[in-house]
């Protein structure tokens, strides 16, 4: 830590959700509802919306995404690497029912699943835009995750 910073008095207690751009209101819609969210506001303007599990996991989809061809995404697909959030990551508590679950509703695994760092396997999928969307089963009972994904 650098000596200069004081700590922050108020650091993070939480996480309530992330954004997520997208293009075509409907078909996320559509797409993130199959994944177990559920649109749970509006925002008046209609520029975004709140979207929960029932477990409470919240997202807000941004509706001012402009439409690419070949759902490629700029921050991970592009060869200059920008700074800027490349995902986010949710858990479920098993990864091979959600992975048959996937292979039936037509959904591609981009990558996984695999055993990332003593605690988690991984999989990875794309929404309509190519926006990277990973999710997690934590192993029980293992050490912390020492890797730098």
């Amino acid at each position: 830590m650098n000596p200069n910073l004081a700590e922050c008095p108020q650091p993070a207690i939480g996480y309530d959700h992330v954004g997520i751009r997208v293009s075509n209101r409907r078909r996320s819609l559509n797409f993130y509802a199959r994944l177990g969210f559920r649109e749970t506001y509006k925002i008046p303007s209609g520029e975004a919306n709140e979207m929960v599990t029932q477990a409470g996991v919240r997202i807000n989809l941004i509706f001012n995404g402009a439409q690419r061809s070949g759902r490629r995404n700029v921050l991970l697909d592009e060869p200059v690497k920008l700074p800027g959030v490349t995902h986010p990551a949710f858990l479920v508590a098993d990864i091979e029912q959600f992975q048959a679950w996937l292979g039936k509703e037509g959904v591609k695994i981009t990558e996984g699943p695999k055993r990332i760092g003593p605690r988690r396997v991984a999989l990875f999928i794309r929404d309509p835009d190519g926006n990277v969307l990973e999710f997690n089963q934590l192993i029980p009972g293992e050490g912390t995750d020492d890797d730098t994904l």
